[in-house]
């Protein structure tokens, strides 16, 4: 079967978290995005795993609520401010692991993703111990990731680097981006939301596509480790260009720079603040490869973005948050059963006949690649826009070397 999973979010125990994420409105939230799998995140944290247990008992590892399946899993910081996420196989390994990590943490019960006294190989050994999994999260971002402190896994994870099976490439990166390096191209690679509200917009903003035998921890681990005919089938993603770190620029007034300019003025912008490395410089500053080098196993990576920012363009909003933007979303999402079903595999004429000329219009712009950008960095993010006549499209959804119909996955 194939089922497609959101693996890294947050509740609203973590900082700068929305209150209205809870366990009740995630399960209703996910399948109208199309998800059958999210990650609980934060699964350590003592108020959260009491809300986790109201959801119905599948197995171990694995809990249902309104149709949507859980696995656990958690964000750990740790020394050097890298990011890590985790896995687990039941409450019981989760339990065992936080009381293993209980001495080394100050902030492990007010804080859903707490910072722990342990480098990475640390982490990854207790990650093995008890038989969960573990890989960096986000991990090119500027802040709090492995590539931001470190020049290589070994680096971070030392002698349990080849432990690490999967790397979350986080919302500046994709594929194309990450193959360039080629330690990472024995690794499964992840797409995940970090989603910090149930928003349309943040929840599922980037999601992973399995071919498992059921929605199970066990099942969706043999994917990731890509073991007994288990695998990822698609990783779908912003288009790096709209992340917030992925040019360098400057933290304060968002002044974009070239590498060989922010080397020159020694990362000091001209407003006198500090130019932040991007997502871009820094791959390829780190990169083996000029041009990427997918490994077989590499599963075809589409760039999407959410529909309620498509329908934001197409209605001439100023956000995607106002109450039209809303209502044409339920329309469409009512119509075709989930956003996913909407953005990659409903027809066109179809989608014409259930909303506005305009959002339709949009949303063939999209799948044709007509789109826009104007690159996020800084902690900016980038802004989209559908294109005038005779502009150039500046990005591609799908890459032109995997023209394979989306439907086959």
């Amino acid at each position: 079967m194939i089922v497609n999973a959101d693996l890294h979010i947050h509740s609203r125990f973590s900082g700068g978290t929305s209150n209205k994420m809870n366990i009740e409105l995630i399960s209703l939230k996910a399948p109208k995005k199309g998800i059958q799998v999210m990650a609980t995140g934060d699964c350590l944290h003592g108020g959260w795993m009491k809300e986790i247990k109201t959801c119905n008992v599948i197995d171990d590892g694995t809990f249902e609520l309104n149709g949507t399946r859980f696995i656990l899993s958690t964000e750990i910081e740790s020394r050097h401010r890298v990011h890590h996420l985790v896995y687990f196989p039941s409450f019981s390994v989760a339990e065992d692991f936080k009381e293993r990590i209980k001495s080394k943490s100050k902030n492990l019960e007010s804080d859903g993703r707490p910072n722990v006294d342990m480098n990475g190989e640390e982490l990854a050994e207790l990650a093995r111990d008890v038989d969960a999994l573990i890989g960096p999260a986000h991990a090119f971002t500027p802040y709090t990731a492995v590539y931001a402190y470190y020049d290589s896994l070994k680096d971070c994870y030392g002698d349990l680097a080849d432990y690490v099976s999967f790397v979350e490439l986080g919302l500046s990166a994709d594929a194309d981006f990450a193959d360039k390096i080629q330690e990472l191209h024995r690794l499964t690679f992840l797409t995940n939301s970090d989603c910090h509200s149930p928003h349309s917009v943040r929840l599922a903003r980037e999601f992973n596509r399995f071919e498992v035998r059921d929605a199970t921890f066990d099942e969706i681990k043999k994917a990731i480790l890509r073991m007994g005919g288990n695998k990822p089938v698609l990783n779908v993603g912003l288009p790096p260009q709209e992340g917030k770190y992925h040019e360098s620029a400057c933290s304060s007034c968002y002044i974009h720079y070239t590498l060989e300019e922010a080397q020159r003025r020694r990362w000091r912008c001209s407003c006198g603040k500090r130019i932040k490395k991007g997502v871009k410089d820094r791959i390829n500053e780190r990169a083996d490869f000029k041009e990427p080098q997918h490994p077989d196993h590499r599963p075809l990576y589409v760039h999407l973005i959410p529909l309620a920012e498509i329908i934001t363009k197409a209605v001439g909003q100023r956000n995607p948050f106002t109450q039209t933007v809303t209502k044409r979303w339920h329309e469409l999402v009512s119509a075709f059963g989930s956003e996913i079903n909407v953005l990659l595999e409903v027809n066109i004429n179809d989608i014409a006949r259930a909303t506005a000329p305009a959002i339709t219009e949009a949303i063939q712009a999209f799948r044709e690649n007509k789109v826009i950008i104007q690159p996020g960095g800084g902690g900016q993010y980038g802004i989209i826009e559908l294109p005038k006549e005779g502009e150039i499209l500046t990005v591609s959804l799908c890459p032109e070397n995997k023209q394979t119909s989306l439907l086959d996955y």
